[in-house]
């Protein structure tokens, strides 16, 4: 993959936004019977998802720490919904894709959750907590000990 490529492609949103295409392409090829229980709450996953993401980046902005990947960080935020999942805005993502494929009955999609996972683990949450680890140390390792990468 070429540098300018990767650079003006490879962030969170753009692999969250390939993952939604592909739930939604999905459940249009193999499309499911629609069950209003399961669209109900996929549309509150996303909400929550979506205000998960918000309340994260506005701690983050709070301790004046970036949320950009591959930038070096300035604060190491655990209060807050930071106690709930060292990667709270990566989580609310995920929520977002589980939400959309309940909502689209695109049930055969939800093996893209943990696949978008794994993806987000491997190419920002490595690197993120390498930094944070070359950063701030001990303080780190205890909070990576009591709180959990994802949930």
């Amino acid at each position: 993959m070429p540098a300018s490529f990767a650079k003006l492609f490879d962030w969170p949103p753009v692999w969250l936004l390939g993952f939604l295409a592909l739930a939604w392409a999905l459940g249009r090829l193999w499309p499911m019977p629609e069950v209003p229980a399961l669209a109900l709450a996929g549309r509150a996953l996303v909400g929550l998802g979506v205000l998960l993401m918000v309340v994260a980046a506005a701690q983050m902005f709070g301790m004046r720490t970036t949320v950009i990947p591959r930038q070096d960080p300035s604060a190491l935020v655990t209060g807050g919904v930071f106690r709930i999942s060292r990667n709270p805005i990566y989580l609310a993502d995920a929520m977002v894709l589980a939400g959309l494929v309940l909502h689209w009955a695109a049930w055969p999609a939800l093996v893209l959750v943990p696949a978008f996972a794994a993806v987000i683990t491997r190419r920002f949450i490595l690197g993120e907590e390498a930094r944070l680890r070359a950063a701030f140390g001990a303080e780190f390792e205890a909070f990576a000990a009591r709180t959990r990468r994802w949930l």
